[in-house]
């Protein structure tokens, strides 16, 4: 569909990744629709898979959260099924909230969202490395974040 998106759509797009709690009355306005074609062009973009879902953004610092990690990993591809293992216990953790198949230095890369340095280092040691398919680990500890944007990179008006 992103052929036939125009820009009201694109507009809607950008006001409902900026806040996704915006009532469609308020969402009309910005975009200069009446209420009910702007709902029936946001049930569209739901429909169609170009919205996907909406979520609470919930801060992982005050829930108590405060270690965030990113691990290469590299598989042993000479164990049997090995990605298909690997991807099937990592589904299983959920500490892991990200998980990607990357080129370059490793094969995948995962983000680890927990506690503190003493889970992690639980986590690590006592699940990652227990994991048969994964080779080599390499962790990048996050300090602070500088930028996390939901918006995603397009012309959007």
């Amino acid at each position: 569909m992103t052929g036939k998106l125009d820009k009201i759509d694109l507009k809607i797009l950008k006001l409902l990744q900026e806040n996704s709690k915006i009532t469609n009355l308020d969402l009309s306005k910005k975009i200069g629709l009446s209420p009910a074609p702007t709902l029936e062009r946001v049930r569209k973009l739901e429909a169609t898979g170009i919205i996907e879902s909406y979520h609470a953004q919930v801060s992982a610092a005050k829930i108590g959260l405060s270690v965030q990690t990113f691990v290469l990993v590299s598989l042993a591809w000479q164990k049997e099924d090995a990605l298909n293992r690997f991807l099937k216990k990592i589904q299983e953790i959920d500490e892991i909230t990200e998980c990607y198949i990357i080129t370059g230095e490793a094969d995948f890369l995962i983000k680890i969202v927990c506690k503190d340095i003493p889970t992690y280092e639980q986590l690590l040691f006592k699940t990652l490395s227990q994991i048969e398919e994964i080779e080599r680990l390499k962790t990048l500890m996050t300090l602070s974040t500088v930028k996390n944007s939901k918006v995603l990179p397009f012309k959007y008006v």
